[in-house]
């Protein structure tokens, strides 16, 4: 799942995530209040959340608070995904529970690494996931 207001951000991940895995489905979120309403309305959680922080409605910080005091949810892995390299939204992502957070890849080539190197790194599987 990517949770990312900027609607051209979400077909660039979506193309680039064609490109390293076409049999992944890619589920989108225009904010986390929407995220929620559409994790919340599921029996199948997506593998990892993408997470930008700067939306409108509910921001990530915020959705990232929300899905981790969720039981249901919880466990679902969480990238923090966004145009921000200040250290201390790293440092506030990963002590809020995130895996990490990562600076928005600024070429094609570069999204499409950083998409194959977490689809190909074992994450925690999400709680309440059919096998």
């Amino acid at each position: 799942m990517l949770v990312d207001d900027d609607l051209d951000d979400q077909d660039i991940f979506r193309t680039a995530l064609s490109e390293v895995a076409e049999s992944v489905a890619l589920t989108t979120a225009n904010n986390g209040e929407d995220a929620l309403q559409k994790l919340h309305g599921n029996t199948h959680y997506p593998d990892i959340i993408f997470l930008d922080i700067n939306m409108p409605v509910l921001n990530g910080f915020d959705t990232l608070a929300q899905i981790k005091k969720d039981d249901s949810i919880k466990r679902i892995p969480v990238f923090i995904y966004t145009t921000s390299a200040r250290p201390e939204d790293v440092t506030k992502a990963r002590e809020m529970g995130a895996v990490d957070c990562v600076k928005k890849p600024s070429d094609f080539s570069e999204l499409c690494r950083f998409i194959g190197s977490v689809l190909n790194t074992p994450l925690p599987a999400p709680q309440g996931r059919m096998a």
